[in-house]
């Protein structure tokens, strides 16, 4: 059994593998002050509660793009699971060429998105990842990474809006029904969602106009995506779990 774990700025998105098979999914918030015992006791703890034997876990591979959290964490998988973890870096085998300038600075989590993409979805294809940060990035048909846009995810601007505004209150993410707006929460709604809708279609436009390549597909993932998703014709396929699949997708290369 394969655990593959997506460690991002808000949370730990913890996806259980048999084979190529997503069996279950669990999340807990990226904590930095955590040990690990406390990581460790919650992962037994977790895959024990919802059915599954931790004995039976054979590999942990794991995409970090929060460097802090990673020796508590490593050390919670060596120290309960008696398993060394693979971390998704430089000399991990992706199928992936990055071709920017700094390879190394690439995120872990833009790597496997874009292994998910072009794996599952063929190539060219541009992955857009809404999470803390919304990420869209460019692989051609040949399996080349060729660069990307980063931007506020969605939840970081609202929380931007309402903290630095002393008289706009925290909201509720959804679209609304209008995007003329008679009163304050709905007239943020439409700014947040409306706004992020046309950002996504003009990124992605141009991104095509660029790179020449207008018949791309576009697979989107991340939790907020499936509204933004449902909402424009630019997103050809939203996919909950790209970045588990993703992982898998790596491990299997290591092997």
């Amino acid at each position: 059994m394969l655990i593959a774990i997506d460690i991002g700025n808000t949370d730990f998105t913890i996806g259980v593998f048999e084979g190529s098979k997503l069996l279950d999914t669990f999340r807990m918030r990226t904590k930095i002050n955590r040990t690990s015992d406390e990581y460790g006791v919650f992962m037994m703890n977790i895959l024990n509660y919802k059915g599954y034997d931790h004995k039976a876990v054979d590999a942990v591979i794991i995409a970090s793009v929060v460097p802090a959290v990673m020796h508590s964490f490593g050390s919670s998988i060596i120290k309960y699971f008696g398993l060394k973890p693979i971390l998704v870096g430089p000399g991990v085998r992706t199928g992936i060429k990055i071709m920017t300038i700094n390879p190394r600075e690439t995120g872990a989590d833009r790597i496997v998105d874009a292994v998910a993409g072009y794996e599952l979805y063929g190539g060219p294809v541009i992955v857009v990842d809404f999470g803390t940060a919304t990420t869209y990035d460019l692989v051609n048909s040949q399996g080349h990474f060729i660069g990307g846009v980063t931007s506020p995810g969605i939840r970081t601007s609202a929380n931007a809006l309402w903290s630095q505004a002393a008289k706009l209150p925290e909201i509720e993410i959804k679209k609304p029904d209008h995007i003329l707006a008679k009163e304050t929460v709905s007239s943020m709604q439409a700014g947040l969602v409306f706004g992020y809708i046309g950002q996504t279609e003009y990124i992605i436009r141009k991104m095509k106009e660029e790179s020449g390549l207008n018949d791309v597909k576009v697979v989107a993932t991340g939790g907020l995506g499936k509204m933004i998703a449902e909402e424009t014709d630019c997103i050809d396929i939203y996919d909950a779990h790209l970045t588990l699949k993703g992982l898998q997708l790596i491990y299997e290369k290591q092997r």
